[in-house]
């Protein structure tokens, strides 16, 4: 049970501004793609007397698109250097700040005749998501009660699914989808960034980082004090002050300090495996099958955008299931379930597809398992992979580890979203198969080598993670002549 409703409150400021930009920005901009393709084309014939052919028309809105995780990019590599020396909150807010310009550009972008002022608005978007889907998490976690600790960083995904639907619903044609309407659809991000800027100061600084990085005791217990309501702080207290002195002395570290690191080679090892399992599973490409499965499953073409937002409220509804079950089930089995029922849901998938003319039935099979995939990414890997860079490694790697994180989260949506169209052309009705063994491996190493961190302090989990860090290298170990060994022991 939650001790103070202030928590709740900050969890509900930071994700309206955080994470759920990320889910809104994706989905916006499939409403209006027709609008905008001829947007550039009268542009460009207005400047130059000459329309745009076809596939350059293809190949600018693709860079439109494309830019979107450019910026995400770069948002997860500012996001570190932001995070440690802005603070967790003060990084949230100064971040609406890419926002509001990406809103302005595009608000204007058809008053000034200008597709490249869209092009600069997605970037920014992007900026802004990449810096929050890193930063948001770590705040909530840093700021949860250890036994809520899994919820509370959670609701990170359940914002990102809620932007997803939000975005979906909003692109519809009778509210901001319509040919007229495309630029306040597009500048419309700006309101959740205004809503965060009004709310999110009155609430409280991550108390580990007070107390951690900035060595400001009484700051902490002050907002210790405001999240936890009226409970005894001293055990908590007494945790943070053991993990303060385990980090003492010590600088916060870069991306190269942690690959370099043998005491954090299983955390880092972790988080890359599963970050870029997070992209390379296929989810987000269900979505680019879902508006042909449900065309040959004879529903109207007016219809679908409908049917669509049934899908974006699969991985909301999941999303919160998992918020509710996670700290009962623990990570691993949320994870391993996941990814073990994407596999089987894949390879059903691709049957299905393959069979779509010869069998009456088979398009609502088809229908079922993107509804079946999408579920079964939102109960695990869509929120728990989130969580586990705050509790794998200490105050003084986490910003790092995130950046890692972000950067291959955006890589691999970069790189999924140029590749499968190329996928879909070469391999026609088995395209999921890339997607199925990433599954399948996926699941073999959470399965075998990722240890179970529900209701462990940041301290116990770092002990865990050094046993078999250490492990690995005393099987390692070589004679080198009785003068080198000191000791065995380690």
């Amino acid at each position: 049970q939650l001790q103070s409703k202030i928590l709740i409150l900050t969890i509900c400021a930071a994700g309206i501004g955080g994470t759920f930009q990320y889910g809104y920005n994706i989905s916006i901009i499939n409403a209006p793609t027709s609008y905008i393709q001829a947007f550039m084309n009268e542009t460009w014939l207005e400047r130059t007397g000459v329309p745009l052919e076809s596939n350059v028309i293809l190949l600018l809105w693709s860079f439109t698109v494309s830019v979107y995780p450019l910026g995400g990019l770069a948002g997860a590599v500012v996001a570190g250097p932001m995070a440690i020396m802005l603070g967790r909150k003060m990084s949230l807010l100064l971040n609406n700040v890419f926002v509001i310009i990406a809103a302005v550009l595009s608000g204007f972008s058809r008053t000034a005749k200008s597709f490249e002022m869209i092009m600069l608005s997605r970037f920014f978007t992007g900026v802004n998501a990449g810096v929050s889907m890193n930063i948001q998490p770590m705040y909530l976690a840093e700021s949860a009660p250890k036994k809520l600790r899994g919820a509370v960083a959670l609701t990170s995904a359940s914002f990102t699914a809620l932007g997803l639907v939000l975005g979906q619903v909003v692109g519809l044609r009778e509210l901001l989808g319509g040919e007229e309407s495309w630029p306040f659809l597009l500048a419309s991000n700006v309101v959740p960034a205004l809503i965060q800027l009004t709310t999110l100061p009155w609430f409280p600084e991550s108390p580990r980082y007070l107390l951690i990085d900035r060595g400001d005791e009484e700051s902490c217990i002050s907002a210790l004090q405001k999240l936890r309501g009226n409970s005894d702080l001293s055990a908590e207290l007494e945790e943070m002050l053991a993990e303060q002195a385990a980090v003492k002395g010590q600088r916060a570290k870069n991306p190269c300090d942690l690959f370099r690191n043998p005491a954090l080679r299983w955390q880092v090892m972790s988080i890359v495996v599963l970050s870029s399992a997070m992209q390379l599973c296929g989810n987000d490409s269900m979505y680019f099958y879902a508006v042909y499965v449900f065309q040959e499953a004879g529903i109207p073409q007016d219809k679908i955008p409908y049917v669509v937002i049934g899908t974006g409220s699969c991985e909301l509804i999941t999303s919160v299931t998992c918020n509710m079950i996670i700290d009962y089930a623990g990570r691993k089995p949320l994870l391993l379930g996941g990814y073990i029922f994407m596999a089987g849901w894949a390879t059903v998938f691709m049957v299905a597809l393959s069979h779509q003319t010869q069998i009456s039935w088979m398009p609502y099979l088809s229908m079922a398992c993107i509804f079946a995939y999408i579920l079964s990414f939102g109960i695990g890997p869509a929120g728990v992979t989130g969580v586990l860079p705050t509790e794998v490694f200490d105050q003084m790697s986490r910003p790092a580890a995130y950046m890692i994180c972000g950067s291959l989260l955006w890589f691999n949506l970069f790189l999924v979203g140029t590749a499968f169209p190329f996928i879909v052309k070469s391999l026609a009705h088995f395209c999921y198969v890339p997607f199925l063994v990433v599954c399948v491996c996926t699941a073999l190493y959470v399965g075998f080598f990722l240890p179970e961190t529900k209701g462990k302090s940041f301290l116990e989990i770092s002990e865990e993670f050094k046993k078999r860090n250490f492990k690995a290298q005393t099987h390692a170990v070589f004679y080198k002549g009785p003068e080198e060994i000191k000791s065995t022991m380690l």
